[in-house]
């Protein structure tokens, strides 16, 4: 494999800054480790290699400006539910299998500006519906641990573009847990900031604050140099914050600092809600543990978010009714059933259903905010089960509970996404069968820097992220 490839994201950009390196060199490793292993992952379905070369050039007459978060011609991958001036951009959906926006989203503009140079589009469910990366566009894709089993979705392509060294730090987007599922499938850092840390748009609903971008990278600092990449208000984001007064990534590199380090962390196996595969809490009960010698006390307990499916399921349906209504009414025959059942379930929705779950989500937040008086961090699984079989659209029970929907397998981290908490999805260890299983991090609101540090003291020991990047296992 190339000594390039195998770089991570933070010495590829050392090495970029002191012109060690060139974007275009990276650019050719990168084009070269696509094309010997994507066939088995379909993981970049579109790539833009000449587009690449070209912004490469321009970097080179004109660098980017140094500082937290510079690139300096790092190559890196955009979600195909983003969009990218003048690539293509389907959503994962039929419907927009043609698709070639004239302008970009903001937030790749920013990653742009950065020195980011986006060479391929990561595939993903139709909308990013569902937490399974296939769709009628671009079709499945695959777990790099085993082709057999499914990377999780909707940021599915670029977990396993960043598994199998396709790419060194790859953009994704959480709304029910899009970020942080497919990061523990694959056994990559996933990380859902809090609403307004990565601003993004110009959007139909500005103030919508539930589904976010985020950054994901082989390890907790790669992923902490892309968040301070995406950081910061650039006016479109009715939510957005200013970059922070310290950099991410200074959490990452010590993780000791007091002002970040947790003294007190709590650890709950199932937060309360469906059960836990054993060999899943196993792997995360012992990784918790690990950072008691760090100094961290960490005890089991969880806040009360026994009405958080509600909240979330009753949200989730309003915004597929108000994003995506027009689009059933007009292209019903090309959209997948559980996109259907999600748009019908929102137009079914009352004021007074709108009313409880917004009452219900105020009293949980308060009860989270008290909760995070008492500790510094939440511990806790990301998902109760291993990668699935990929043909599987999604698993109808898990750990013996029948399951009511198509999405509530990842009731443990949509249950998050409800409290505007940032989390981080950490690799912590392989089950019998050789399937990563992630730990879920969460950290009280806009507390990103203590999620990124307590990661980085739980990695130093685990050393999970050494493993990659890894060529993929094909079974049949």
């Amino acid at each position: 494999m190339d000594a390039l490839i195998r770089m991570t994201a933070r010495e590829a950009v050392r090495r970029l800054r002191a012109r060690e390196v060139s974007p275009l060199e990276l650019i050719d490793a990168a084009e070269r480790r696509i094309g010997e292993v994507d066939d088995a992952v379909n993981a970049l379905p579109t790539r833009c290699f000449e587009r690449a070369r070209a912004a490469a050039a321009q970097l080179r007459a004109s660098p980017c400006a140094d500082g937290p978060g510079a690139l300096h011609g790092l190559p890196i991958a955009i979600k195909d539910l983003t969009e990218v001036a003048g690539v293509r951009t389907t959503h994962g959906s039929p419907i927009f299998a043609a698709h070639v926006p004239a302008r970009s989203d903001e937030m790749v503009l920013r990653l742009e500006s950065r020195g980011g140079v986006v060479i391929a589009k990561s595939n993903t469910p139709e909308f990013g519906a569902g937490s399974q990366t296939f769709n009628e566009v671009f079709g499945t894709t695959a777990n790099p641990w085993d082709t057999r089993k499914t990377c999780g979705g909707s940021s599915g392509g670029a977990a396993v573009a960043l598994a199998t060294g396709q790419i060194w730090l790859a953009q994704g987007s959480d709304l029910g847990g899009s970020l942080r599922n497919p990061a523990s499938f694959c056994g990559v850092v996933g990380l859902r900031p809090s609403p307004g840390r990565v601003p993004h748009g110009p959007r139909a609903a500005p103030f919508e604050g539930w589904s976010v971008n985020g950054p994901m990278g082989r390890n907790v600092g790669d992923a902490a140099l892309l968040l301070d990449a995406m950081a910061g208000d650039m006016g479109c984001d009715a939510l957005a914050l200013p970059a922070p007064a310290r950099a991410f990534q200074e959490a990452a590199e010590r993780p000791e600092d007091a002002a970040w380090k947790p003294r007190r962390a709590a650890w709950s196996p199932d937060l309360g809600l469906l059960p836990v595969e054993p060999e899943v809490r196993e792997l995360c009960a012992r990784a918790a543990e690990q950072l008691q010698e760090d100094g961290v006390a960490v005890e089991e307990a969880c806040p009360d978010l026994a009405d958080a499916e509600f909240i979330f399921q009753t949200h989730r349906a309003h915004q597929f009714a108000l994003a995506r209504g027009p689009l059933m009414a007009q292209h019903r025959d090309k959209m997948k059933p559980e996109v259907i059942w999600n748009i019908e379930q929102g137009l079914k929705l009352t004021a007074e259903d709108l009313r409880r779950a917004a009452a219900a989500r105020g009293a949980l937040y308060h009860r989270v905010v008290d909760f995070f008086r008492r500790y510094d961090l939440l511990l806790c699984p990301v998902v109760g089960i291993p990668a699935f079989d990929k043909t599987l659209r999604y698993p109808t029970e898990m750990a013996g509970v029948k399951l009511d929907t198509y999405v509530s397998w990842m009731c443990h981290c949509f249950a998050i996404t409800v409290t505007s908490c940032p989390a981080l999805s950490l690799p912590v260890g392989l089950t019998r069968a050789g399937l990563p299983v992630g730990l879920q991090i969460v950290a009280p609101p806009r507390g990103e820097h203590a999620a990124i540090a307590a990661a980085t003291l739980l990695e130093r020991r685990l050393d999970c992220a050494a493993a990659l990047p890894i060529d993929p296992r094909v079974r049949t």
